[in-house]
């Protein structure tokens, strides 16, 4: 695409990004990752840097935006992950959040020893326990425990710190953290479940969630679905929010959008495309005539969330394997959005009126122009309008998504 930028490893661009969407006020950043490569998968996927150590470079260069990021609850110990995302809190004021996901792809457990792949319910019912240790290690000492008295030469207040000894179904462990409790209490979670199994865990446990709906009332229902899930396990709906994923392309009317997604169309790599979509919908597509409807396909064991949205936007606009091939791989799955500046704010606003969203996950499909694009023209619509901030009113993560710090266990 003319003028875009490559590369996931390519860190000034990343940065310049970044601080693009700091200075445009966004609430974070969010980088995914996967635990598996091999030829033939989507470029924006077969190389990248590992996204924990990239977000502590980018606390150094910001202030304010927050840093979110994937980890994967099947193949990483919580230990080891709570140490990260609390390091990355302190590192960055208070800025961390950590994208909860149970790993979709069998192929990762080959990385990892010869355990097979855990099945779909399985996997979840480790992430629910892996959420509660991490945050119970994150919890390890009260708030205040390190005292660093120079007068009395106390360095920790030992009688505020707590060892977890956890021992559950899939994991045992001892704790404590060698960590201070992180400034947000807890980095802030983020979730991304379709299924069923997958919506009760980010009732009970996310503070985002991401979501993939492709029109305005199935996105209500999606969220409207959560919120009440999240109330029946006690938590506040309000301190659930919903942010469903957004590939903007604009223009000066929606014609001339149209035509940089048909250029974008022109430049796509078959055989990558249609990787994507066949991911998405958790089957072989190869096979298929690109020019005849969507075939009738299993149900998805991977991204089920992705795999029912995608189809249904098939039928009820008649799309070819083509059409949907490329609605895939240019949005990465998620709603493309095509119009003018003005009229890609009336979407969104629209959207967020109905309650169908509390936010988005802007996803532009090349990067820094269309990124740019939204940043410059967009935003300060949505400010105009007062649906948006313009400033930061705090300094941490917890501040920008209006979400309280957790109270320490031995407060309540």
């Amino acid at each position: 695409m003319p003028g875009a930028e490559a590369g996931a490893e390519n860190f000034p661009l990343i940065q310049r990004i970044t601080r693009t969407a700091e200075r445009a006020r966004f609430d974070f950043v969010f980088f995914a990752d996967a635990l598996n490569a091999a030829p033939g998968m989507h470029p924006s996927v077969l190389v990248r840097l590992e996204p924990l150590t990239l977000l502590a470079a980018l606390a150094a260069s910001t202030t304010h935006i927050g840093l979110a990021a994937t980890c994967n609850t099947t193949y990483t110990e919580p230990y080891n992950l709570a140490r990260l995302f609390g390091s990355l809190d302190h590192i960055s004021g208070g800025r961390a959040a950590w994208n909860v996901v149970t790993g979709a792809f069998a192929e990762a457990s080959q990385n990892f020893g010869t355990r097979p792949h855990p099945p779909h319910e399985e996997r979840y019912a480790i992430a629910a326990e892996f959420v509660r240790v991490v945050r119970g290690l994150w919890d390890s000492w009260e708030d205040g425990a390190i005292t660093m008295d120079r007068a009395t030469g106390q360095f920790a207040d030992a009688s505020r710190l707590h060892v977890l000894n956890h021992r559950g179904a899939h994991f045992e462990v001892k704790g404590p953290l060698n960590l201070s409790r992180p400034p947000q209490g807890h980095p802030v979670l983020i979730q991304a479940g379709a299924s069923d199994t997958g919506r009760d865990l980010a009732a009970s446990i996310a503070e985002v969630v991401f979501a993939v709906q492709q029109d305005v009332e199935s996105a209500r229902a999606f969220a409207e679905d959560i919120k009440a899930r999240a109330a029946r396990m006690g938590r506040d709906p309000a301190h659930v929010k919903v942010m469903p994923g957004v590939s903007p392309i604009l223009g000066g009317s929606v014609a001339e959008a149209r035509a940089k997604l048909d250029q974008l169309g022109e430049f796509l790599d078959p055989v990558a495309a249609l990787t994507v979509l066949s991911e998405r919908l958790g089957q072989d597509l190869s096979g298929y005539d690109l020019d005849g409807p969507v075939p009738e396909l299993p149900e998805s064991t991977i991204m089920r969330g992705h795999a029912a949205v995608l189809t249904a936007l098939a039928r009820r606009e008649g799309l070819t394997l083509r059409q949907l091939r490329n609605v895939a791989a240019g949005a990465m799955g998620h709603r493309l959005l095509l119009g003018t500046p003005e009229q890609v704010a009336d979407d969104l606003e629209a959207w967020f009126r109905a309650g169908a969203a509390d936010g988005f996950n802007i996803m532009p499909p090349w990067f820094p122009g269309a990124f740019d694009d939204f940043a410059n023209e967009v935003v300060p619509i949505l400010q105009k309008r007062g649906l948006f901030r313009e400033d930061y009113s705090g300094t941490m993560l917890r501040d920008h998504l209006g979400l309280p710090r957790p109270t320490h266990p031995t407060a309540l």
